[in-house]
């Protein structure tokens, strides 16, 4: 059998895809690059070859985050340009749990001036591209932005998403979910 030799695009991705999954588990702190290269399947200097440091593989799977998440709204919003619209693609991406995980190690992380920096250009991205793919005023992006941060800490939680595990509580409030779309 032969071995498939990946370019380095493709271990870059591979790389990056073990970092979203050990970065959203671990966060920041907590992750070692040791360990994103073993879930990668390479070495750890080549890790630092590829992203220079820790930090910078960090910022990478937060921008990797957010524009995976913008894809997502632009997909959502190609079928129907409204926030019923954005928050059925929201739905299909809870099912991606690291996704979301990795957006609230960014959050969390925010204090460090790189990953702040990085973190808030990108949720300012994904604001403004709500507003612009449905026409949502302000305070009516904020609504959608506040209840998917509320889905985001659900799906962390694990009372959402493919992990959920039954929570009554969770149940009633994930009942009161609505989106204006007026």
């Amino acid at each position: 059998m032969t071995k498939v030799r990946l370019t380095a695009a493709e271990r870059g991705e591979e790389v990056l895809q073990a970092a979203v999954q050990a970065f959203g588990a671990s966060g920041y702190e907590g992750t070692k690059t040791d360990e994103i290269a073993r879930l990668a399947g390479v070495s750890q200097p080549y890790v630092i070859r590829l992203f220079g440091t820790k930090q910078q593989l960090f910022l990478a799977s937060v921008r990797y985050v957010c524009a995976r998440i913008e894809q997502v709204f632009r997909d959502a919003a190609a079928e129907s340009p409204d926030l019923a619209s954005l928050a059925r693609g929201y739905e299909q991406m809870s099912e991606e749990r690291e996704l979301l995980l990795v957006l609230l190690q960014g959050f969390s992380a925010s204090a460090n001036p790189a990953i702040g920096e990085c973190t808030r250009e990108g949720f300012g991205s994904i604001y403004r591209l709500i507003r612009e793919l449905t026409g949502a005023t302000a305070i009516e992006a904020r609504e959608f932005l506040s209840t998917g941060m509320l889905l985001t800490v659900l799906t962390a939680m694990e009372v959402l998403g493919p992990d959920a595990r039954p929570a009554a509580w969770a149940d009633e409030l994930k009942a009161t979910f609505t989106v204006n779309t007026d």
